[in-house]
């Protein structure tokens, strides 16, 4: 059994759904590992400097995510939550490997520029 701290994604046939409470106009880009809310659900927590306008900080999430993980930007879409800081990412592609990436990319502590 996995741990709580992993559920802040969902395994899907096509790919995964990645749960992330982003922090737009931060002073870096960068993915800060998981957070856990009160009411238990996790979450990845992500900073970018883009602006919560015209959908520019969705879009800098996607290119964060995609860099991180090693897949093109086109392969990671905001499904849910476009409007709040939690939301909810799709991300196209084989779902085991992309968990044992996003499981090594949970722990990070370190910004990305």
């Amino acid at each position: 059994m996995r741990s709580t701290a992993f559920f802040f994604f969902r395994l899907r046939n096509d790919g995964i759904d990645l749960f992330v409470r982003l922090t737009p106009k931060a002073a870096l880009d960068g993915i800060e590992g998981v957070e856990t809310t009160a009411d238990g659900r996790s979450h990845l927590k992500a900073r970018v400097r883009a602006v919560p306008e015209n959908g520019a900080a969705n879009q800098a999430l996607e290119r964060l995510v995609g860099k991180a993980l090693g897949v093109p930007a086109s392969a990671v879409a905001v499904v849910a939550g476009a409007t709040a800081r939690l939301k909810t990412l799709r991300i196209v592609g084989d779902a085991a490997e992309l968990a044992k990436r996003i499981e090594a990319l949970s722990g990070s502590q370190g910004k990305s520029h």
